[in-house]
């Protein structure tokens, strides 16, 4: 069987955004993370647990339109009702076979919420 180079390589997510101070502001105020490290006025490296996020300005920063980081979170309710108390907006769609309990949608044993940050990425809550 050939070697896998990534199989037990950490990944780390990379999010673009248009005005760094501003993100900052929104991953430091909102979501209460702690830099890490900087590169200047580039790129700002948040620690989350055991991962790193890696926040860069991009002229391309809010083209996408797909979720750009999951968190996965013992309590989705909860998270969701603290950073909601701290002034992040969450996202409520349409989504075949889940019901929404407030910001949280559920189907089963399954529970999300979504939330953008100020250039448009989607981040995810998932139940762990």
């Amino acid at each position: 069987m050939p070697m896998n180079p990534l199989r037990d390589t950490g990944a780390v997510a990379t999010v673009a955004v248009k005005d760094l101070k501003a993100a900052a502001a929104f991953y430091e105020e909102r979501l209460g993370l702690v830099p890490h490290s900087r590169e200047g006025e580039e790129v700002i490296t948040y620690r989350a647990g055991a991962t790193k996020l890696n926040v860069y300005r991009s002229e391309f920063a809010g083209t996408n339109e797909a979720t750009s980081v999951t968190w996965v979170v013992g309590d989705v309710a909860a998270v969701a009702k603290a950073l909601a108390a701290l002034g992040v907006v969450f996202e409520h769609y349409d989504l075949p076979g889940m019901k929404r309990e407030g910001d949280v949608h559920v189907a089963g044993a399954i529970k999300a919420a979504w939330f953008k940050d100020p250039d448009g990425n989607i981040h995810n809550l998932a139940s762990g």
